[in-house]
């Protein structure tokens, strides 16, 4: 087991969304739009280049390193996976940790008007899923997308 996954494991339980760390600062987690510090101690450069450098290819944190930033996805089990950024700040590495569902939600799950599956209806078209960061577009997206599949046989593109 990953020694960041302690964190991942706490967030889960706790209904959390995302995971903040951050060099000379506490880790903190996301959970109901509140960002709140989960430890009471701070991560120190060795331990968080150690956590971050365990979850991911050796050449993709050396790009890291030598960029400043990075993206990927981490299963942490087989029913826990986290959309990764590694970046740079004044204060040293730092890395941000979003859950991604496992399950896909339905368009009904969501509490979305069913009208909404007449986007899923078209045969032809673009349809944009715009909003601020965390607000559902993703979520949005693969709901309309499994309703697509689960009836029609389709041909869909993503960007």
């Amino acid at each position: 087991m990953a020694v960041i996954d302690q964190y991942f494991q706490h967030l889960v339980a706790s209904g959390g969304s995302d995971l903040h760390l951050s060099e000379g600062q506490p880790p903190k987690m996301r959970a109901h739009g509140a960002v709140s510090p989960i430890s009471d101690g701070v991560l120190d450069h060795e331990t968080l280049r150690y956590m971050l450098a365990e979850i991911c290819e050796p050449d993709a944190f050396e790009r890291y390193l030598e960029r400043g930033d990075l993206d990927f996805a981490y299963e942490m089990d087989m029913q826990s996976r986290f959309r990764c950024n590694y970046f740079r700040q004044k204060n040293g590495l730092g890395a941000v940790f979003r859950l991604i569902p496992t399950k896909i939600a339905t368009i009904a799950d969501l509490g979305l008007s069913p009208t909404i599956e007449r986007f899923g209806d078209l045969r032809s078209g673009l349809v944009l899923v715009t909003g601020p960061t965390g607000s559902g577009k993703s979520t949005t997206l693969a709901a309309i997308i499994d309703y697509i599949n689960r009836t029609y046989s389709r041909h869909i593109i993503t960007v």
